[in-house]
């Protein structure tokens, strides 16, 4: 069982009004207290508010609920098929973020749906293609940034060369490409847009400063510039 797997089971038991003990999770899942202690934590990141009662365990907080939505078992099993292709994303704070939220997704399937979807999850496998293999850990706060109209400040190092420039920018817009995520950006170095490989930043700040809105189109900027 993967862990996002055994996260889901774990908070559905805790739905259930169960008092649970990490040996009791322990013993259920084959897993070492400490792996379960790990688990709760992980819980607690996403925002379930798990509380520990002293000497006793585990249990949710009371009044703590998940908004009843329905899914289909084709709309579960995008999910579980969209989790497989995020995953390969080289971006940490995509993927984590993500999988918190599939945390609290999940909890809300059927049990039929949940037995299923689990079941397709370990059918799926996608093979990487060769690629340029170098992590990132800015897409979620660079989004934040888009959306709050906040400046960048960057140290960006192009491909193919060692040398760091510092940039201002005015994030806005992301496209994908080749396992690459790409920010396009009013950089105020060379006053105009320009292109930025997500992964070849090796420092950020977001500033609490804001930019006005520049009415960026992104479907105008490829017509007039693809790929730049």
């Amino acid at each position: 069982m993967s862990q996002l797997s055994r996260l889901i089971a774990i908070l559905t038991l805790l739905k259930s009004k169960r008092l649970l003990t990490a040996t009791e999770l322990a013993k259920k899942f084959d897993v070492s207290i400490r792996t379960i202690y790990r688990d709760i934590r992980k819980l607690e990141d996403a925002g379930v508010p798990v509380t520990t009662i002293d000497g006793r365990g585990y249990a949710l907080m009371d009044g703590y609920s998940v908004a009843p939505v329905q899914f289909t078992e084709k709309q579960a099993n995008a999910l579980v098929t969209a989790e497989h292709i995020i995953n390969q994303s080289q971006d940490t704070s995509f993927v984590n973020n993500f999988n918190e939220a599939l945390i609290k997704i999940k909890s809300v399937f059927r049990t039929s749906i949940q037995e299923k979807s689990e079941m397709l999850q370990s059918k799926i496998h996608i093979f990487d293609s060769p690629y340029e293999n170098i992590s990132s850990n800015a897409l979620s706060e660079i989004q934040l940034a888009i959306t709050n109209f906040n400046f960048i400040e960057i140290n960006y190092c192009k491909v193919n060369t060692s040398n760091t420039s510092f940039r201002k920018i005015e994030p806005c817009a992301m496209y994908s490409t080749q396992h690459k995520w790409i920010l396009i950006a009013w950089c105020h170095l060379r006053h105009d847009y320009r292109s930025f490989r997500v992964d070849r930043i090796q420092h950020f700040k977001i500033l609490h400063e804001a930019f006005d809105d520049r009415k960026f189109n992104l479907q105008d900027y490829f017509q007039s510039c693809p790929y730049k």
